[in-house]
C-alpha cells in the first residue's frame, strides 16, 4: 500500500478498500462469542532490546575479546573499548590532517576502520 504524487499535483494511491471495519453485524458477534472469556486483550508487553552482539564469536580476535570482557567485566570493558575507539579516531584524524584529506574522507576512513574491526572480531 503506498501513495504517490502524480505530475499534475494529485495524490495517487494503490489503496482501493474501505477504512471501515469489515466485521459487521452477525459476523462480529459470532467472532466475539468464539473467543474464550479468559483471553484478555490489553497493552502489549514491552519487548526488551536484545543484548546479544551480532558479532559474537565472529572474527579472528573475537575469542580473545570475549575472554577479556568476561575477566574485567562488561562495564569496565566497554569503558576501555570506548577509550580505544576514541584514540583510534584521533589517530585517523591526525593522519587525515597530515595528508590533507577533507572531513568526508576522514569519515569514510573511520567507517572503514569500524567495518574492519567488526570483521576481525574486535567488536565481539
Amino acid at each position: 500500500m503506498g501513495a504517490w504524487v502524480c505530475a499534475r499535483g494529485g495524490l495517487v494511491s494503490s489503496f482501493h478498500g474501505s477504512w471501515g471495519t469489515s466485521m459487521v453485524g452477525d459476523d462480529y458477534h459470532a467472532l466475539m462469542q468464539s473467543v474464550p472469556r479468559h483471553v484478555t486483550v490489553g497493552k502489549p508487553s514491552r519487548s526488551w532490546p536484545c543484548c546479544k552482539n551480532v558479532n559474537e564469536g565472529k572474527g579472528v580476535f573475537a575469542p580473545l575479546v570475549v575472554v577479556t570482557r568476561n575477566i574485567v567485566g562488561r562495564r569496565r570493558f566497554n569503558q576501555l573499548r570506548g577509550k580505544a575507539i576514541a584514540l583510534h579516531s584521533q589517530v585517523i584524524t591526525e593522519f587525515c590532517k597530515s595528508i590533507g584529506a577533507d572531513g568526508k574522507q576522514r569519515q569514510g576512513l573511520i567507517r572503514l576502520a569500524k567495518k574492519n574491526g567488526e570483521r576481525l572480531g574486535f567488536l565481539a
